[in-house]
């Protein structure tokens, strides 16, 4: 806009030649109008200019992107590469007449092996066979339905699928990702140097592309948690930062071949709680409540499946920690048990809390866990997690992980208050199994 300021403050306009009979008084008004022509012209291209570059600034500032955890449902763990926009539009439809979307579940996240390359101008272009329609069609559709649509690109030249990735063409994606309508943006780290340096400034120059790329789109930092990104996240603009190696449908790493189950995140995450605040989330990975070792990268590395007991304390820790909820499994075909976990509005609003703070580990022991966590209104929510293979006889004083005083005790899973005036808890809980109790 600016550049076609300067052209037309540069240009000239001759006189016609066949007007011999002008007089020097004629050129004179002539040239007057030019001037005012010319005039008007600049002011008004300056005017547009200047709204264009107010609509940049108007970007909402990155530290309010997330006030709360994102929620939504990611295509890796169970497709994979198997997506197209049929899936998206149908996984939409799903999250509408399901409930997914009035439960707080916003986002459509397209994870890799969408991309078809790029164009002969280098804009990165999507699978023609996958989606060819567009992701611009495909985003105006999920709006549509009252949702959000996130992408997946890399810090590197490719993706960990071995696809079109953004080192170098940053603002050109960005730009891109905003004009399709682009809410999100998983950015992996695949193919790029271990030091956190060169992460720290690859992650901020995307950060400052889609900054200026005239849309609001969120930045989830997917370096696994190998440069602890926890400390340097907000800094360089991200919004979100991954804990660990990907999840796996499974408990816990028994195989020892780099997969990460549901015990093993928690343990990784939980010392990070003190960093978890509003607009800065921790990103466990994706939940796998529902997949039951039916294949895709979740089945990977000793992912042969859960029981719901294990499905059901990864949805309580998620939220208890104030993670990012990304459902992986098949919404067009969802068991009622499933639902029950991932529609479970009480835990949900854990997750979702304004305080915007995660949970502290008070008791790490091999036969529980104990969690508080503070809530908005003055409430505290207890999470009682049984690591071990055996059922455990638990009595918890609340005085000993700091609650002082006598209580309304909620069962968040059963729905009912299971205590008044009480001060402490005394119980069973099965191998694998979490309570959690909100304390009024």
């Amino acid at each position: 806009m600016l550049t076609l300021a300067m052209q037309i403050s540069q240009l000239t306009i001759s006189t016609p030649q066949h007007h011999n009979t002008s007089t020097p008084q004629h050129h004179n008004i002539y040239n007057k109008q030019i001037i005012m022509n010319k005039s008007f012209i600049l002011s008004a291209v300056l005017c547009l200019s200047s709204l264009f570059a107010s609509a940049e600034e108007a970007s909402t500032p990155r530290k309010q992107l997330a006030p709360k955890p994102p929620m939504g449902w990611m295509t890796w763990n169970l497709f994979q590469g198997n997506i197209n926009e049929q899936l998206i539009r149908e996984t939409a439809d799903a999250m509408v007449e399901g409930g997914f979307r009035d439960a707080g579940y916003e986002y459509i996240f397209i994870d890799d092996l969408w991309q078809g390359g790029r164009d002969r101008q280098n804009n990165i272009i999507p699978d023609p066979e996958k989606f060819p329609s567009g992701i611009k069609a495909l985003a105006d559709y999920v709006h549509s339905k009252g949702l959000k649509l996130g992408i997946y690109s890399d810090a590197a030249q490719l993706t960990c699928g071995g696809w079109t990735a953004s080192l170098g063409f940053e603002e050109q994606d960005a730009r891109t990702f905003a004009s399709w309508g682009i809410d999100y943006l998983k950015y992996d780290y695949c193919n790029a140097p271990e030091d956190s340096a060169t992460a720290r400034q690859r992650y901020r120059t995307m950060a400052d592309a889609l900054q200026k790329s005239g849309r609001d789109i969120v930045l989830g930092i997917c370096e696994w948690g190998q440069r602890q990104c926890e400390e340097w996240c907000e800094e360089v603009g991200g919004q979100l930062w991954r804990t660990s190696y990907d999840v796996r449908d499974m408990w816990k790493d028994i195989v020892k071949e780099g997969g990460m189950g549901i015990l093993d995140i928690v343990n990784i995450t939980a010392p990070l709680a003190k960093h978890a605040r509003p607009g800065q989330w921790p990103d466990m990975d994706m939940l796998v409540v529902g997949l039951r070792g039916t294949g895709g990268p979740s089945s990977d590395l000793g992912g042969v499946g859960c029981t719901q007991t294990e499905y059901q304390t990864q949805m309580s820790m998620w939220c208890m920690l104030s993670s990012v909820l990304a459902m992986t499994n098949d919404l067009r075909n969802v068991s009622d048990d499933d639902r029950r976990i991932l529609l479970n509005k009480e835990i949900i609003a854990i997750n979702q809390d304004a305080l915007g703070k995660a949970a502290e580990r008070i008791v790490n022991e091999p036969t529980q866990q104990v969690f508080v966590k503070p809530l908005a209104d003055g409430s505290h929510a207890v999470a009682i997690l049984n690591p071990s293979d055996a059922a455990q006889r638990v009595s918890l004083n609340f005085s000993t992980v700091g609650l002082n005083g006598k209580y309304t005790v909620r069962d968040v899973w059963q729905h009912r208050d299971i205590a008044k005036r009480a001060n402490k808890w005394k119980g069973t809980v099965t191998a694998h199994e979490t309570k959690v109790f909100v304390l009024r």
